[in-house]
């Protein structure tokens, strides 16, 4: 099922339907007992409802080291997928952008949603490395003077400042090639037939039907006025595409029902959607310091955002909702096993850069 924004106007977009009859819909067994609660984002941060320590059972999830151990093996995996080797030129050029640091929320969350499941984080390793290898393909290309044209990414000069513009969409073009062939070579204890499905899915969300489609709009948006039906149709494919393909394919990785592929599905989607949110607000509420790229660049270029479609008020209060229906779609899982997820969405919303 895809996005189906049927009105430009806010209320109307698909992600809130189920929020029409309130809260108390969204939170069934286990995670009501959990008392799993919404986020409430401020100006530049997101407070919480409810302190996690009321909750027994996830306040002894400690989700900064499950964070700091799942991004440092999806490190030590990238730096051994890509070695420097003859070419050298364009591995160091891959190398630089793909190990320059970044959250690796694409890449946890695909392990996260291989454990929901049942599966091993060993099986989902590969697909997590491909993730971050399609991401940052992504924005090396992004950041070309043909698209974007920023020098600034996660703290550094961008690919082609270093390396030139040529080089760079090489680079990038690697990666992604790199990603597909690191899946099929590298994964283990996984049937062929999951592979392949899962390569599937993958493709379909980085290509015409997914990243590159809202990449194509949002290019072709520029200078116009957009509806927020025509954003969210944007960021949809542009964001939360390969966020939802992270969450799905690290399912199907671990063995799961084609009724828990969907269920994680819907989740992602309310999460990659609420990434791009909350990514407008922080455009407009952090300096370039603090978020490692040039910011209030969208104000500046007269980018259509949710802030500046919505309102700041508007767009926080959407990000609240997208955090409620995330936590919906996952609350019928093992609340033990769907700690990650659950925090991951909140950490999302959360996200100072």
């Amino acid at each position: 099922m895809a996005f189906s924004a049927t009105s430009p106007v806010y209320d109307n977009s698909f992600l809130l339907k189920r929020l029409s009859n309130g809260r108390k819909d969204l939170f069934r067994a286990p995670f009501h007992q959990a008392k799993l609660v919404p986020m409430r984002i401020h100006a530049t941060h997101v407070e919480e409802l409810i302190p996690r320590s009321q909750n027994p059972s996830l306040g002894r999830f400690q989700f900064d080291e499950y964070m700091s151990s799942k991004a440092e093996k999806v490190n030590k995996a990238l730096d051994e997928a890509v070695p420097l080797k003859h070419p050298q030129k364009i591995h160091e050029a891959m190398r630089y952008s793909l190990l320059a640091g970044g959250k690796r929320v694409r890449p946890v969350l695909c392990i996260a949603s291989c454990e929901l499941v049942g599966g091993d984080e060993s099986s989902a390793m590969p697909m997590a490395c491909a993730m971050e290898m399609i991401h940052t393909m992504s924005l090396i290309h992004d950041d070309l003077p043909c698209m974007d044209n920023d020098d600034l990414r996660r703290g550094k000069p961008t690919n082609h400042k270093v390396y030139g513009e040529e080089t760079a969409i090489l680079a990038g073009d690697a990666l992604l090639s790199l990603a597909f062939e690191h899946v099929a070579a590298r994964t283990l204890n996984v049937s062929p037939s999951r592979i392949v499905q899962a390569l599937a899915e993958l493709g379909s969300a980085v290509g015409a039907a997914g990243l590159v489609a809202g990449q194509v709009v949002d290019i072709d948006s520029e200078g116009k006025d957009v509806s927020l039906k025509e954003l969210e149709y944007i960021h949809v494919h542009k964001t939360a595409k390969l966020l939802e393909a992270s969450v799905v394919c690290g399912a199907i990785m671990g063995g799961g029902s084609v009724i828990d592929t969907e269920r994680v599905r819907k989740y992602a989607r309310c999460v990659g959607l609420l990434f791009q949110v909350v990514d407008d607000i922080l455009d407009v509420t952090k300096s370039s310091a603090e978020l490692g790229k040039t910011a209030g660049k969208d104000l500046a270029t007269n980018k259509a955002t949710y802030p500046r479609l919505m309102g700041i008020d508007k767009a926080k209060k959407f990000a609240i909702e997208l955090v409620d229906q995330a936590i919906g779609e996952i609350d019928c899982f093992d609340a033990s096993k769907a700690a990650p997820l659950y925090y991951l969405a909140n950490y999302i919303a959360n996200r100072q850069n």
